[in-house]
């Protein structure tokens, strides 16, 4: 079980160290997978391993509070911040000096996140089921639904969602995970405030989009805006995809697909230079 130690975490103020349970397979340049809320067994990420582990070095990291990784004790309304300051400390404890980085949901925020905040650390970004207003009313009674009863989520979810994180604790992790994001709409100026404070459009690292059509955690109007501010960034639309096109049966080989030539883009550029 592969476990690295950085000094400390800002979702585990005051312990140090702190133990980070991580995947690796493959070999050649770092590609960094940045899971969602639920953690990464929900979603896995099997067909773009096969897929890419030939050329690439896959890192998949569970943060603090998911999978093997230590336990948190709360989810605050600024986890996506304190997050992305945790992947850098991994980044350096696991000597990646810089890595292309594919985030799912909340994990697309972290990498987004750390692009504008160490961009000489990412290579390129792949924000996969994106999230930019912080206000989601369509997803309002979604997140209550998390931190009133996990149990809803139904039986497959919950199956493995207590398998991965431990039957004493995933329903702590699956309340805190939707208090949070009940509070970051609350905390808005205004209903159209973003997550990233207006600074998306500062954005200069290579990215691109993975959207499903179909994902019911995304507000009317939310790529628009997010096409407003990253013009230059594709966003590539999967119409049979939902909030997880890399692990769905009828998204996923579309997405490795765009995310392979991506990646190959980002090589022919590294080449060039």
């Amino acid at each position: 079980m592969p476990i690295v130690s950085i000094n400390e975490s800002l979702l585990i103020p005051g312990v140090s160290p702190v133990e980070i349970h991580y995947r690796e397979s493959g070999a050649g340049a770092p590609l960094l997978f940045l899971h969602g809320g639920w953690g990464y067994e929900v979603y896995p990420f099997d067909a773009q391993i096969a897929a890419l582990q030939s050329c690439s070095r896959i890192v998949i990291p569970d943060r603090s509070g998911y999978g093997r990784s230590m336990k948190i004790r709360g989810v605050p309304s600024d986890f996506h911040r304190r997050a992305a300051v945790e992947t850098v400390s991994l980044m350096d404890a696991l000597r990646i000096d810089r890595a292309v980085l594919w985030g799912h949901s909340d994990g697309a925020v972290i990498a987004a996140m750390i692009g504008l905040a160490e961009p000489s650390r990412c290579v390129g970004l792949i924000l996969e089921a994106f999230h930019f207003y912080r206000n989601k009313p369509g997803s309002r009674e979604f997140f209550e639904a998390m931190e009133r009863d996990p149990d809803r989520l139904g039986e497959r979810v919950t199956t493995v969602l207590s398998r991965e994180h431990g039957e004493d604790y995933w329903r702590k992790l699956i309340v805190m995970n939707g208090r949070a994001w009940l509070e970051i709409a609350d905390q808005r100026r205004h209903h159209e405030e973003d997550l990233y404070g207006g600074s998306l459009g500062e954005l200069a690292v290579p990215a691109i989009f993975i959207h499903g059509a179909r994902d019911p955690r995304t507000e009317l109007g939310e790529l628009d805006a997010i096409r407003r501010q990253l013009p230059h960034a594709p966003i590539h639309l999967l119409e049979e995809g939902a909030h997880s096109p890399h692990s769905e049966r009828s998204a996923a080989e579309d997405c490795t697909g765009i995310a392979e030539g991506f990646l190959r883009g980002l090589t022919e550029v590294r080449e060039r230079d």
